[in-house]
């Protein structure tokens, strides 16, 4: 069974005829890295929606696990198996950022005894040492924020993550170590890794190619 299906998806907004998705199909799995490629306006980040819960679509089905999304308690499913990666990083500026992945840890209702411990493990994986962990967001770099933002959306220890635009604020050289980290978590703790970009450097890193146009989702593979 597939983690993730998008079974022929549509989407538009309420009160209009402008079709933003029309009947998408694709799988997901564990183990694999997948960037979706598009123009800005092309529905990109409402697929993302629809795949993280926070939106449902107006024909068709998402399913995790073989369940529809519609069906299970979608606040469960973003708390327990799903993490999200933003381009604009949404940390608490004015706390650490081992406060940070704490805050996280407690809204998604982890059971870790020791959550700081944890907290400063996850920043670690992903190249935060302990010194700059205890900094405050606001004095870290757009690189920094990114690792920590990444390392949020493992807190609670989820089999998909999703990442829109994740290196869009950043150089060239961040931007290749935020591929790396991505493509590690994939590769080597089998999570699935679903990265909405409209960089093609960023998708030379992907094991399965999409692209996003005109309402249509196709492998680009």
């Amino acid at each position: 069974m597939s983690l993730l299906t998008i079974d022929k998806v549509s989407y538009q907004y309420s009160g209009t005829t402008k079709v933003v998705l029309n009947k998408i199909s694709a799988v997901f799995n564990g183990g694999k890295l997948y960037t979706i490629m598009g123009k800005s306006g092309s529905g990109k980040t409402t697929l993302l929606s629809l795949i993280s819960g926070l939106d449902t679509c107006t024909d068709g089905s998402i399913n995790y696990n073989g369940n529809p999304l519609s069906q299970i308690d979608r606040d469960n499913y973003r708390a327990e198996s799903i993490g999200v990666i933003f381009q604009g990083y949404n940390l608490l500026t004015n706390a650490t950022a081992v406060e940070n992945i704490v805050l996280s840890m407690n809204i998604s209702k982890a059971k870790d005894v020791n959550k700081k411990k944890v907290a400063y493990e996850l920043l670690e994986k992903v190249g935060i040492d302990k010194e700059t962990a205890d900094r405050k967001i606001l004095k870290l770099s757009g690189g920094e924020q990114q690792r920590v933002g990444i390392a949020r959306a493992l807190s609670h220890n989820p089999k998909i993550i999703i990442a829109d635009e994740p290196t869009g604020n950043l150089d060239s050289d961040t931007e290749k170590n935020i591929m790396s980290i991505l493509t590690s978590l994939a590769h080597d703790d089998h999570k699935c890794v679903i990265v909405v970009t409209h960089s093609k450097k960023v998708s030379t890193y992907a094991d399965v190619l999409l692209g996003l146009n005109r309402g249509s989702l196709d492998s680009i593979n």
